[in-house]
């Protein structure tokens, strides 16, 4: 990035417009999700995505409705089961209550286990519930698969099966994203000619947290790249120091 990039508020303004802005906790309450759609609206830029869970969908949408921010919710999450009929179904249904982006885990377990067909059986069924227009991100779990054969096969997965990001973690699990994970599937992005997109949750709390994966991201796939078609950052706590940083 030039230096005029790197500044706090250049940067907090940049990152701003690539925030997944989420909300996935337990405790939810459409009150809640209101009062996030209402401070995603008010923020000096606008997050490039809102994401709750499906129950919240059809409320988030109406607050929404007319903004740029697209609305993301969640599917076969966070257990990543092994049925496509299940994906078919919880996709069908949110995008019925007005979703623009799926945010669908990986059978993680199953691909753990040797059971590759089973994970892109899923992939395969949630990439052809979203039609044209319909943004899918693959969450393939990384702190889980462990290792950096495990995650390169997981995003072999997803690329073939023509998903639009490639995302690190649900952010359920102890180990999240990592630089060192992300490092590996920005790689298989880079090698698949970086039509794919790449979105970094779980534990990104900071500025400089966050600064740390775009960094990564235009090492390899060049300055141009990590627009909010192709670059994403999933985070709630993020938000507030983000937009107190462009002020």
């Amino acid at each position: 990035m030039p230096d005029d990039a790197r500044s706090p508020r250049a940067l907090a303004t940049r990152l701003l417009s690539l925030l997944d802005l989420t909300s996935l906790g337990e405790s939810d309450t459409p009150a809640r999700i209101e009062a996030l759609c209402a401070a995603a609206l008010a923020a000096p830029v606008l997050p490039a995505a809102l994401c709750v869970y499906p129950e919240h969908v059809a409320g988030a949408r109406r607050q929404l409705q007319g903004s740029a921010i697209k609305l993301a919710t969640v599917v076969n999450f966070p257990d990543g089961g092994g049925d496509p009929a299940r994906v078919e179904r919880e996709t069908q249904r949110a995008l019925a209550a007005g979703a623009d982006e799926i945010d669908l885990v990986l059978p993680y377990r199953a691909l753990l286990a040797g059971d590759a067909a089973t994970a892109g059986a899923v992939v395969r069924a949630g990439r052809a519930v979203c039609s044209d227009g319909v943004v899918l991100k693959l969450i393939i779990e990384s702190g889980e698969l462990g290792s950096a054969e495990r995650i390169r096969q997981a995003c072999a997965i997803g690329l073939d099966a023509g998903v639009d990001f490639l995302k690190t973690s649900t952010g359920k699990v102890p180990v999240n994203a990592t630089p060192a994970a992300a490092a590996v599937m920005l790689d298989a992005i880079a090698e698949a000619g970086g039509r794919c997109g790449f979105k970094a949750a779980g534990g990104i709390r900071t500025l400089a947290d966050a600064a740390a994966y775009l960094e990564l991201a235009e090492a390899r796939l060049g300055p141009g790249w990590a627009d909010p078609a192709h670059f994403r950052i999933g985070a709630s706590a993020l938000f507030g120091e983000l937009v107190a940083a462009t002020s």
